[in-house]
């Protein structure tokens, strides 16, 4: 009688479903072995401490902890391309894809991780490290350099022999938003020489950061702060792509493009610059001449190049030949081109290169091409240029492209 009583009450008490499971639960616990509850145990503690993992992840994922941004603010993607996230986590959805220059609208940055939340122009929203970006003020600087160099002559057409940074001013750690594909080409404007080590310009806390992490990857750069390093100096320069964007690159990612027959004569030295003079005719195909600038096969020269060198096309033999040769000059660039009017002579093609005497002074030399034959003009009253003595490099210089 008693027993069939205390079912009763039991099954009243288990009417809501609270008790149900709770019953359920003692039950199991009272009709499994000893040497089984403690597993029934620590189950239950297992399932509460996920539930306690889910909730932290998504605290440390961004929730709460966001800030949203102006809806005037905009950055610029400054690699290949990279993947839109649905969430900042291990295992995300992918929402669109971003490619190199584009523009993409700030939407939200991440305060705990370096993540900002963006929208393309497309319309696709998604998370995106912002180490991958370049900002306004960076896109801005681009800008202005284009502006100002849109006229600039080209000194040389380049190739690119792997793929490249374009950056806002000559140096490894300076800002960076362009990359330049391999084999593309591009116009040389000028050449300038800094130190491998030098450090990176003054720039607020955020955008330090920022570069911080995109230099992360970059092996070259490991050992540039060592102070006990020797001085390295590298060659950059300033280029200018057919989207007539315009920055500097290292120049030992370039190298000039002229026909095979003329960088054959290099003999060890490095092609600055080549330009077309004058264009003949053989067998119904046109052929250009051209002036040739040459420097010593290593970077941080004082000059920019100390030889040049005339190649017209000889049409009986089908070749290039030599029509003028110059050596240990010091020239700068840019070189410039036009014509003159030499009386006798006639209307010639002209060149004028930049050559520094022994003070160091620059000084404008034209030469005049009456084919095949270059000369140096001097006006009445003018001198030659006397010649600046040239060190030759004490380290072995490296293999020159051409």
């Amino acid at each position: 009688m008693y027993r069939a009583r205390a079912n009763r009450v039991l099954a009243e008490r288990s009417s809501s479903p609270q008790a149900r499971g709770l019953l359920y639960c003692s039950f199991n616990q009272m009709s499994s072995p000893k040497h089984l509850r403690p597993i029934v145990s620590r189950v239950r503690i297992t399932s509460t401490g996920l539930s306690l993992l889910l909730i932290c992840l998504c605290g440390f994922s961004g929730c709460g902890s966001n800030t949203t941004s102006s809806s005037n603010e905009y950055e610029y993607v400054a690699v290949p391309e990279a993947s839109l996230r649905d969430r900042v986590a291990t295992i995300y959805n992918k929402t669109g894809l971003v490619h190199n220059g584009e523009r993409l609208q700030v939407l939200e940055h991440m305060q705990n991780k370096r993540f900002v939340r963006v929208r393309t122009p497309r319309g696709e929203e998604g998370w995106i490290q912002e180490r991958y970006l370049a900002d306004q003020e960076t896109f801005d600087q681009f800008q202005r350099l284009a502006e100002e160099n849109k006229n600039a002559p080209a000194q040389a057409t380049a190739a690119v022999e792997e793929q490249a940074k374009v950056h806002i001013s000559p140096g490894r750690k300076t800002g960076y938003l362009y990359l330049l594909a391999e084999k593309q080409k591009v116009d040389l404007l000028q050449r300038q020489t800094v130190k491998r080590n030098a450090p990176a310009p003054a720039k607020d806390d955020k955008s330090k950061d920022k570069d911080k992490d995109k230099d992360k990857d970059d092996s070259d750069d490991d050992d540039s702060d060592k102070s006990d390093q020797p001085v390295i100096l590298e060659d950059w320069w300033l280029i200018r792509d057919q989207q007539k964007r315009v920055g500097w690159v290292y120049g030992r990612t370039l190298y000039v493009d002229v026909p095979d027959e003329i960088a054959q004569y290099s003999e060890g030295q490095r092609i600055v610059s080549a330009f077309p003079l004058d264009e003949i005719q053989d067998q119904g195909k046109a052929v250009k001449e051209y002036v040739v600038l040459f420097t010593e096969a290593k970077d941080g020269m004082p000059f920019d190049f100390n030889q040049v060198r005339v190649f017209t096309w000889n049409a009986r033999k089908h070749r290039y030949e030599t029509a003028y040769r110059e050596r240990d000059i010091t020239g700068v660039l840019p070189v410039s081109q036009g014509q003159q009017d030499f009386g006798k002579e006639g209307t010639l093609r002209t060149f004028t290169l930049r050559l520094k005497d022994e003070q160091g002074d620059v000084h404008p030399q034209i030469y005049k091409f009456n084919p095949p034959i270059v000369r140096k003009f001097y006006a009445p009253g003018e001198t030659p240029i006397p010649k600046m003595k040239h060190k030759r490099p004490e380290t072995t210089p490296r293999k020159a492209r051409h």
